[in-house]
């Protein structure tokens, strides 16, 4: 996969980008992440990136022409045929606070492309040109403002680059992560055993692997409840599951 930033904080990416899985996943050629200064983009001697709003009010807002350049410039470089989702469109997608809240089923979606171009928004937002004439999607990490689209490109991009294959060590390990069945994920314990007089579940010692799948399952079920029960309204439960979240909604 191909991803390329449109950023006025190039330096930004630099040691999220320098460590861990992402490094990894660079060094493996699985990913290349390209970082593109909005300023390169700009023809006056004093790189103007942004101006006033028409009809006056407070802030800046990032001007339209360098970012429809920089967007323009990346195409060029983008082989025919580069992205191989069935829509076939090269997904390109402002970071902005009234962007569709970012979830696991998004990162999903876009993990299937092999291209992405991200702008991340800054100031008081961009020429509203932008969303109309240019970006196919817009997306938020969550209800607050961050000073810049820059945190929540990183964000996205590390909940999708986790996605593709060969990036985590296991890949069974996506199959247990929480929201990946809709649900949260079951309580994990490791050694030793017993820990200042806490013990691990017994279940989990007995080598019993059908119960042991049960007992996660009902304890994901039971967690979301307890925090996110708006997620069960989606989720895929049996008849036996659902009686269970009775039983404890009872208690």
């Amino acid at each position: 996969m191909r991803i390329d930033i449109l950023t006025l904080f190039p330096q930004m990416f630099q040691s999220p980008f320098g460590s861990g899985i992402f490094k990894r996943a660079i060094d493996q050629k699985l990913v290349s992440i390209n970082t593109h200064n909005i300023r390169d983009y700009t023809h006056d001697k004093h790189h103007t990136v942004d101006d006033y709003a028409y009809g006056g009010g407070p802030g800046m807002i990032l001007k339209p022409e360098p970012i429809f350049e920089a967007v323009e410039s990346i195409k060029l470089e983008i082989k025919p045929g580069v992205n191989d989702h069935e829509s076939g469109e090269l997904p390109i997608i402002l970071l902005t606070p009234q962007g569709r809240l970012f979830t696991q089923k998004i990162a999903y979606e876009l993990s299937r492309y092999r291209h992405m171009i991200l702008i991340c928004g800054r100031y008081e937002g961009v020429d509203e040109r932008v969303r109309q004439h240019l970006t196919t999607d817009e997306i938020s990490i969550g209800d607050y403002v961050l000073s810049g689209g820059e945190l929540a490109a990183i964000v996205v991009i590390d909940a999708v680059v986790r996605l593709l294959p060969g990036v985590l060590g296991s890949p069974a390990s996506l199959l247990y992560d929480s929201h990946s069945a809709g649900l949260l994920q079951f309580p994990q314990y490791t050694r030793p055993a017993v820990y200042r007089g806490w013990s691990v579940p017994e279940v989990l010692l007995s080598g019993n692997h059908a119960q042991i799948a049960k007992w996660r399952r009902e304890q994901s079920i039971l967690r979301t409840l307890e925090r996110r029960p708006e997620l069960l309204d989606k989720a895929s439960l049996s008849l036996e599951e659902k009686q269970l979240i009775d039983r404890r909604k009872q208690s």
